[in-house]
């Protein structure tokens, strides 16, 4: 068993209403009814009621009042009727009338009320009263009346009357199967113990599949684990709940050390067990203790049924088995069992992933397959061949009409391939035999026909063919819409590429990076940059997201206008759907903020490229730290220019320039002299403006403050000839 966790602790008594024992009073019937408001209505047919009261003044007996409210559709009416009757002082009632009124006020859902009636009838202890309730009880179970069952095994057990265990778990299993939830299951639950009814195997399934459908996971494991306790053996209905249950909750581990107690013990399994736990472990990737237990289930000698044929026949089919998956069919034909079209399609799928189409087609033809979808996959194969069944598609095809086993998507497979064979006629043609054969041609037939006609001669007709699939409100795939953007761009017709692009992003489809980013190149070379930037958004609504080759044709192309704050946009449009600049990115981005004097900006993204452990380019380089310069802001950019020097191999001497003029400038002196001795380093002789201006500030400076000879003052003297 599975390690025992906490024991489940049933509540106290749970009322299942304000009113469960309101009529355990001494108070008649009859001075029940004339309390309740809602019966002291006037009655529909004053005439009828009077008539019918005239009635049983002539023969009132315990039959004739029943009579007569069967026959009184209005409830109201037949409650005064019987409060009438009540409160003649030759007549008494019994069980039958009381079984009477109370089931018909059950049926009306009327619960209070009916509750109280059955107090009153309890009371009065007719020598059929016990019988009574439990034909309500039985009653209301059959017809899902469940809350007046529940009230009705509350009256027995209060009048200590012990109703049967096959009652409760009747009343257990209605209540699991319409989800009345864990509260009413537990009522009932302490309603057993207070009568010492034991519960029974089918008893504790019932909690179980209630703990579960709660989310109580632990209690149903805990209940589990002390079935034993209980005098209970767990059967093949529980190992069901358990597995299926917890595997429902993705405990996939929990479920396998119950199936491997299943396999371990010897125990009486149903096949429903077998047909509903095998697929599941299989549509949850367990296939290994699947085949287990479809193994334990030939050793049982438990036929296996459809689903089980089906999973298994799929799984060795997709594994390419296909001699396990063969003799598994044929033990279904055995046994009288018709496979299902599902079945044909695993089978020739497998066969035409080993390439043996030949093989696919003669088990067809010998299991004499009268469905059109296997035929179509194995249609679909000869088509999709790399080494070219053009002759063989034709002739399966030809064969599937003589069999009248074609469909829509056969004749659509068909097209298709012809249009990657382009042969107008013979396209034509099998589009009029397609009509003329009743299939309607529909999206599927118009992607393979706007494929066929994306060449530079019949580009309109395949626009037209377009305008006629949004007329429809079709979609079609996305091979086609990539294919037609892609040869309109070619055929400078870029506001339709647009109004292609704008359709099909609404209805989610995705279009392929190369096609998308062919239509960015096309319109920024066209000149529509607004048209480009708007394809941003109706690309991430469809699903796509933009690559960084497509934001930076975008930059390259906005860097080059006057609009400084284009730029920004978009990049904050990248910045908002996650994507990062790349190096070329950010030297558009560099290089617009230098053409557009923004400072601060230009330091910034400088800063932020280096961050991000990517490098501008040399001319970019030497542009930005140049500006930066001549602006005073090379201070904005210390930390990247020490990452510069250390980690990027930089051999341009005038770098080193600008930047120690520049520093030395704004007053960074130190980092200047450590730039110049980096550079004297690598054996480069500085310019004569940074020669001069070293000399004469910081050269003296040095010796002033020591008695040491200005060794560097020396070196530049002697580089200059000075």
């Amino acid at each position: 068993m599975i390690a025992k966790l906490p024991y489940l602790k049933l509540p106290g008594r749970i009322s299942l209403g304000a009113h469960l024992n309101a009529y355990l009073s001494s108070v008649s019937g009859a001075n029940y009814i004339q309390t309740n408001p809602r019966t002291d209505q006037n009655p529909p047919n004053s005439a009828e009621y009077e008539a019918k009261i005239q009635s049983l003044k002539s023969k009132l007996h315990p039959e004739t009042l029943i009579h007569i409210l069967s026959s009184t559709n209005d409830l109201n009416s037949s409650l005064r009727l019987f409060k009438w009757a009540s409160l003649q002082n030759r007549f008494q009632n019994t069980s039958d009338t009381y079984y009477h009124i109370i089931m018909r006020l059950g049926m009306a859902s009327r619960v209070d009320e009916m509750e109280g009636f059955c107090n009153e009838m309890m009371k009065a202890q007719f020598p059929e009263s016990e019988q009574a309730l439990l034909r309500l009880l039985d009653n209301f179970i059959t017809y899902h009346r469940l809350d007046e069952a529940l009230r009705v095994l509350s009256v027995l057990n209060s009048f200590s009357y012990k109703p049967s265990i096959s009652f409760v778990n009747r009343l257990l299993g209605a209540l699991v199967e319409e989800k009345k939830g864990l509260k009413s299951i537990l009522f009932v639950y302490k309603e057993m113990v207070k009568t010492n009814i034991l519960p029974s195997i089918e008893t504790l399934n019932h909690l179980l599949e209630a703990l579960f459908d709660a989310d109580r996971v632990d209690a149903a494991l805990d209940q589990y684990n002390r079935m034993q306790k209980k005098g209970c053996c767990p059967n093949s209905r529980t190992y069901d709940i358990m597995v299926s249950s917890l595997i429902g909750k993705n405990l996939m581990d929990e479920a396998l050390l119950v199936l491997n107690e299943v396999l371990d013990n010897v125990c009486d399994l149903e096949s429903k067990f077998f047909s509903h736990i095998i697929p599941l472990l299989f549509k949850n990737n367990q296939h290994k203790i699947g085949l287990r237990l479809f193994e334990k289930m030939k050793t049982s000698k438990i036929l296996s049924d459809v689903s089980i044929y089906e999973t298994l026949i799929h799984y060795f089919s997709k594994n390419l088995s296909m001699d396990d998956a063969l003799n598994l069919l044929q033990e279904m034909i055995n046994l009288d069992l018709k496979p299902s079209d599902c079945v044909f399609l695993d089978l020739v799928n497998g066969f035409c992933t080993l390439n043996k189409f030949n093989e696919a087609k003669t088990f067809l033809e010998d299991n004499q397959v009268t469905e059109a979808n296997p035929y179509n996959v194995l249609l679909k194969c000869y088509c999709e061949c790399e080494s070219g069944n053009f002759l063989e598609a034709i002739d399966l095809f030809q064969e599937m009409m003589k069999k009248n086993i074609t469909n829509t998507l056969s004749w659509n497979i068909f097209i298709s391939h012809l249009t990657k064979n382009p042969t107008s006629n013979t396209l034509y043609k099998a589009l009029s035999r397609m009509i003329v054969s009743g299939s309607t041609p529909d999206s599927l037939t118009y992607s393979a026909l706007i494929i066929a006609k994306c060449n530079p001669k019949e580009i309109n007709h395949a626009l037209n063919l377009f305008h006629h699939v949004r007329e429809e409100h079709w979609v079609i795939d996305s091979s086609s819409y990539a294919t037609l953007i892609e040869n309109l761009c070619k055929n400078n017709k870029i506001l339709e590429a647009i109004d292609v692009f704008h359709y099909m992003s609404l209805n989610k489809c995705t279009l392929n990076p190369s096609s998308f980013s062919i239509l960015i190149m096309r319109l920024c070379q066209n000149g529509k940059l607004n048209k480009a930037i708007d394809m941003i958004p109706l690309a991430y609504y469809s699903g796509m997201y933009c690559s960084n080759s497509d934001y930076n044709i975008i930059l390259k192309s906005l860097s080059k206008i006057p609009k400084k704050n284009y730029l920004l946009i978009v990049f904050a449009r990248m910045v908002i759907e996650g994507c990062c600049l790349d190096s070329e990115g950010y030297n558009e981005l560099i290089k617009s903020t230098i053409e557009h004097n923004q400072v601060t900006k230009c330091g910034f993204f400088l800063n932020k490229m280096v961050d991000e452990g990517l490098w501008p380019s040399m001319e970019i380089l030497e542009d930005s730290v140049s500006f930066l310069g001549r602006n005073c802001h090379l201070h904005m950019v210390l930390e990247m220019i020490n990452k510069l020097v250390c980690e990027y191999e930089v051999v341009n001497p005038k770098i080193y320039g600008v930047l120690i003029n520049g520093l030395w400038k704004e007053g960074y002196k130190d980092e200047g002299r450590w730039l110049l001795d980096v550079m004297l380093e690598k054996g480069w002789v500085p310019d004569g403006g940074t020669h001069r201006l070293l000399i004469n500030s910081g050269g003296s400076e040095i010796l002033v403050k020591g008695d040491t000879q200005d060794e560097i003052g020396n070196i530049l003297s002697e580089g200059f000839g000075e």
